[in-house]
This record gives structure tokens, sequence and C-alpha cells, in this order.
């Protein structure tokens, strides 16, 4: 399973791509706008948003994006790496 996760803590990010890999997803973090992200999400089988952590504008971008390719998002406002545990517990089960 791929995964973008938009948002989070900068520090953390080794720990996201971390938790993903034991959850045997492949992870692409973006903590920050840089350049055109819109060509950086691809097209992945789902999107992780850390609303607290993330500006208007990249939420506006990742959600176009999902809606375009039929991806589904899932919002958490807790940026913390047990929320993450707990998102790919779900998705992962199915």
């Amino acid at each position: 399973m791929s995964i973008v996760i938009i948002g989070g803590h900068d520090r953390m990010v080794c720990r996201y791509k971390k938790i993903c890999k034991e959850y045997s997803c492949k992870a692409k973090i973006f903590t920050q706008m840089s350049g055109n992200l819109k060509e950086q999400l691809g097209c992945p089988d789902l999107f992780v948003l850390f609303t607290n952590t993330v500006s208007h504008k990249m939420v506006r971008c990742a959600l176009t994006e999902a809606e375009r390719n039929h991806v589904e998002v899932v919002r958490c406002h807790s940026s913390s790496g047990s929320a993450l545990i707990e998102i790919l517990e779900e998705k992962c089960r199915k």
C-alpha cells in the first residue's frame, strides 16, 4: 500500500517512515510546501492529512489530487506516531 502523509512535524519524518515500513507501506511525507506539490504527490492508495500542522494551501492541493484520482483521505488532528499507527491499523486490516 502506498501512502502520502501531508503535514506533521519535521522531526517526526523518520518515525513516520519507520511506522509505515512496519505495516509494509511505502510512504511519501510532505511536512512543508516545497515546489510544485501537485506533481510530487502521485497517485497513492491513501492520503493522510495531519490537519493541526498543515497549511490550508497544502490541504487544498491534496484534496484536489485525491478527488481527481479517487483516493481515500483520512484526516487526523493529531500528528503523533500513535495517531498514524491507529490509521494504519484500520486501513491495512481491510
